[in-house]
Formats: C-alpha cells, structure tokens, sequence
C-alpha cells in the first residue's frame, strides 16, 4: 500500500507478505538545514534509522521501494562535502556532532577515523569527498522519531502524517526512518541557492487480523486489513499546508499474475479485470473505497504482467466522513514479490581467537534467470578490487569488489581471511564479552535498475511521486550485521591491582603519618606531664605517703635528658625505615 502527500509529504508502501511494507516521505525544505548545510557546505546527505532487518526473500528487493528504503540495522549516515580534500574529515566530524544533537542519538560515535571510510565503488562518484560511517548497535526509539515528525508542515498532527501512531509503529517487524538531503551548487561566496529535504519512514506491520485459512498447500492466506485496523485511526483530510494529499495502493506483478490464475481457474469471463467494479469486487479480494485513478505499469517482467497502482485522493474527505481504505480478501491468495537478481547472505567462518573468516554466499534467483538467460558472457568469473588497508587504531579497513559471474552460475562464495587483534583496555565497549558488531555490507547491481514505468498521461504530471517512482537506480540490498568475539581480558585483574596499591600506599602513607606526627605529640605531653608531677610538693608527698603504706620503695626518676634522647633514636629509626621502604617501593616500580 501507499500514502503520499506531493510537494509537502509524500508516503508510499505496499502490501506484502505477512506486513505493511513502505512509507515514503518527501518535504522541500529551508529552514531547519540550512545553516547546517552551509557551515559544513554539504552538497548530498543521507541519515537512516532502522530497527529490525529487512527480509529481502520475503517482502521484495528490486522494485524501487525497498532498493531506495531498506537500510542496514542501526544508523547508517554517508554525506557528500563541497570543500578541499584535506578539510573534508573535518566537516564530517562536525556534521556528525550537529545530527547528534538534532536527532537525540549517538551519531557523535562516527567522529572517531576509526568508525567512517571513504568508499569509491559502493555509492555513486564523488571524487573522494564521501564518508561513510554506520552504528549497527544503536537502538532506535520515539526520542529519534519526535525530531522527524517535526519536520513535516503539520508535524503529526493532521493529514496522513496523523496516522503516526508510536505504538503501531514500534511494534512491527521492520520500521526504517530516513532523511535524504540534497543541496544544489554553491556559488563564489559560498552560499546555496536551495536545499531539498526527503523524508522516508518504512514500515512493515502485522495487521491485527489473522485468519487461520488454510489451502490443500498449507498455505496461509492474507490477513484483510484497513487503516483503522492497522494505525488506529483514520485520516481526516490533507494538511492546510500541503497542495494535494493522495494515497496510493500498489499490486504487485507477482499479486496480479496471481489474480489472473485464479481468474481462469475460476472460468470468470471478465475481459478485463483492471476496471473499478473488477477489482473492488473481484473474486480474490474488495476495496472499502473506490480509487480516483488506477495506473498500470508499462513492460512488466514478471510473466508479462504489469503492476497496478491506484490513487485515492484525500482532499474530498473530512471529519464527518473520515477515510479508512481497507482491502478484505475473498480467497487465500500467494505470490512472491520481485527478489533482487542474487540472494546475498554473510556468515562467520572459523574458530578460535587468533584468526577467522567472512564469507559472503551469493545464489542465483528466479529474476536473475529470466534477465540474464540471453546474455553473452565469458565463462569465468572477472574479479576488480579495490582496498583500503586498515591502520590500527587509525582506520578501518574498507573491501570493494566488482564480481562477474557468467550466467549459468547458480551459486558463489566469497571468502576474506582476517586475524583476530589484542586491543588496548580502553578500547573495549561496557559489554565487551557481547562481541564487536562488523556492519551491513553493501550490494549494488549496476546492471539492474530500480524503477517502475506508467502510461503517459497528464495526469501524472499532478503526482509527483510518479516521476520518483520513475527514476532509475541501481538496485541496492545490504547484508547481515556479523558479531564477532574477540580475546577479552580478565577485568578483574585491574580492580585487583588497583586494590593492592591503594591498600600499600595507605599502609605507607598512614605509618609515615602515624610516625610524624601522632606519636611524637604523645611522647611529649607524657614527658611534660611527668616533669610537672615532679616539681609539685603535694605530688612528692603523695608518694612518699604511699609508698610507706604499701611497703614499696620510692621509685627515682630518671633523668629527662635520658628519655627525650631514647625517644629521638627510636623516631629517627622509624623514619629511616619509612624513607627506606619509600625508595625499594619506587625502584620496583620502574
């Protein structure tokens, strides 16, 4: 299915297999980015969050829709800088800042040289003035979607951005939002002339109702679903600010080839089933609203069978008679969404902590068959590369390979050894025994492009997201994100050593006070204490008293000179033996 708002808001997505698949957004905008575009000169932006990964076998990855939206799990930015070469780290690194406090994540992480590269044949040419940079583990919440629906004219607030419900959106199976910025050139005095703002959400959601209809195959049919049903609530009208509203509902080829089976298999004798009545009330399935428009697709691959797209305005709807546009289905009905021309699938090989292996398996699918059965190409595989070596502790190490594979190939592997490296205890993350996250990679299909062609007609020129839907791409899929584990040490021997130095230091420090100060005030007050009782008459009689009670000899005092000069030797060995124990302990320590 798809919504869309031209010119101010565009959505789009598309029915599929267990989900809701696809939101696009569209917004020109000039003033939240402007100063960030100018400062940092930024001539191309892309920022993505995503939650989940997208399953390329079962919700599609050639049309348009998910080669242009599906991201790599986490936050994926790559940006394109109008400056000098040697300044271009710099402006990432405060651009990276800027979104960081925008956006409320951790995009300041990418600022470290160790967590961006410079790819030349992944994204389109650059002349070296791209970076790239992902964070496969950074979790994607409400805090990073409130700044994106800020950026819409009415927020999500009214229009088709109000069926932005956090809840329905949370708790999908893939939810994607992404921003694409586009800056035209700048002049001699620095300033640009215009910035243009794409915003895209993702979605893919399971609708509330699910039917347990099972075929002689044992295959479930489709849940029917509506807005209401899946978001909650119903769209009231367009945004004031927006110059049209439409929604949009996409059949798939593989959906209408479907159709058409079931259509001879049930021997209905209806000529041509693209009409309104024929398909709001087919035998396969009903559409609670009558569409303004239906558009088919010119040159379908998929068995000769175009796509069907229908445009629902939403202008003409209002409070009253709010719009919820739902589709029930009369029949289990299955079909497989167009796949990108391999199936690409990454993996961890080896054992150990010294070294290991990535390994990157490619098969070959239906859609690949039937493009390439009448090419002509040698029969070996031509393998280009380009690499940039990583530096420890200073960059990544980045692989971009150009692969050529003849057209009988049915599978291939592509295997990279690695050794496992020693990090410093500084280096490792909080949950260092989780592992290290190696991000999605990036597969391109030069040779294929994304795009889905209409009828010309003038009508198209009132739907901007036609001309979108037009454009040609490359087909674009990414990997899985791989955890690899590596030698991790005993963190507890630090707390270890920190709490035998603490307990030796305060052994030294407490004696080398103790001696100092305390033991010496005490010597003294006794010495004065006992001179004083000494020179008293009353305290000389006292004694004399009770030593002829008692029987016992009068005690004689020693000599003070005597005492005091015992009392300094025994300090002055005390502090000899500190002192000593102070230059044993520094010389051990170097």
């Amino acid at each position: 299915m798809a919504l869309f708002v031209p010119d101010e808001a565009k959505l789009i997505g598309k029915r599929v297999l267990g989900g809701w698949k696809g939101i696009f957004w569209s917004v020109e905008m000039r003033t939240m980015f402007h100063g960030q575009v100018h400062k940092f000169r930024t001539k191309e932006l892309e920022l993505s969050f995503t939650q989940g990964r997208w399953n390329y076998e079962s919700w599609g990855g050639f049309d348009p829709i998910p080669s242009n939206n599906a991201k790599p799990p986490g936050v994926e930015l790559w940006a394109v800088f109008d400056v000098p070469q040697d300044q271009v780290d710099a402006s990432w690194k405060n651009l990276t800042h800027s979104l960081s406090g925008l956006f409320c994540a951790s995009i300041n992480f990418l600022e470290s040289s160790t967590t961006y590269s410079a790819p030349q044949w992944g994204f389109r040419s650059a002349s070296g003035s791209l970076r790239y940079g992902t964070l496969p583990r950074e979790a994607v919440c409400t805090e990073n979607l409130t700044p994106w629906l800020k950026l819409l004219p009415c927020r999500g607030k009214d229009g088709i951005a109000a069926l932005m419900d956090r809840p329905s959106i949370y708790k999908g199976f893939y939810h994607s939002q992404r921003l694409h910025l586009t800056s035209t050139r700048f002049d001699s005095d620095g300033v640009d002339s215009g910035v243009v703002l794409e915003q895209t959400l993702t979605l893919v959601l399971q609708p509330p109702e699910k039917r347990a209809i099972i075929t002689s195959q044992e295959t479930k049919s489709q849940p029917s679903w509506s807005l209401t049903s899946i978001f909650g609530r119903e769209v009231n009208g367009r945004c004031v600010l927006a110059k049209s509203s439409n929604v949009y509902l996409q059949l798939d080829q593989g959906l209408v080839a479907e159709l058409d089976n079931l259509q001879k298999e049930n021997e209905m004798l209806v000529a041509d089933f693209i009409g309104y009545e024929g398909l709001r009330s087919s035998h396969g399935f009903q559409l609670s609203v009558k569409p303004d428009m239906i558009l088919e697709e010119v040159n379908g691959s998929h068995r000769n069978k175009p796509s069907l797209l229908y445009v629902f305005s939403v202008e003409k709807y209002s409070d009253s008679d709010p719009f919820d546009l739902g589709l029930t289905w009369k029949l289990p009905v299955v079909w497989s969404c167009q796949q990108a021309p391999l199936h690409a699938s990454r993996f961890l090989m080896g054992s150990g902590n010294e070294r290991g292996a990535i390994a990157i398996s490619f098969e070959s699918t239906r859609l690949s068959e039937e493009l390439l059965h009448s090419d002509l190409t040698e029969e070996k595989c031509n393998l280009q590369i380009h690499v940039s070596p990583s530096e420890d502790k200073v960059a990544p190490g980045l692989m971009e390979m150009i692969l050529k594979f003849p057209c009988g190939t049915k599978s291939a592997v592509v295997t990279l050894e690695f050794d496992k490296g020693f990090l410093h205890i500084d280096e490792y993350p909080p949950d260092a025994n989780q592992g290290f996250d190696i991000p999605s990679a990036v597969i391109s299909y030069p040779d294929f492009q994304a795009s889905i062609q209409f009828l010309e007609d003038k009508s198209l020129e009132t739907l901007p997201i036609l001309a979108k839907l037009q454009e040609k791409s490359s087909v674009l899929s990414y990997t899985e994100v791989l955890l690899v584990p590596l030698t991790t040490p005993d963190f507890s021997m630090p707390y270890n050593v920190i709490t035998i130095t603490c307990t030796v230091f305060a052994l030294y420090f407490g004696s080398l006070l103790n001696v100092l100060r305390r033991r010496v005030a005490e010597e003294e007050r006794f010495l004065k204490s006992k001179d004083a009782k000494k020179g008293s008459p009353v305290s000389q009689f006292l004694s004399k008293l009770s030593a002829k009670l008692t029987g016992r000899p009068l005690e004689t005092p020693q000599p003070p000179s005597t005492s005091s000069s015992f009392i300094c030797s025994k300090l002055i060995v005390k502090v000899v033996l500190v002192a000593g124990i102070a230059v044993v302990w520094k010389f051990y320590l170097e």
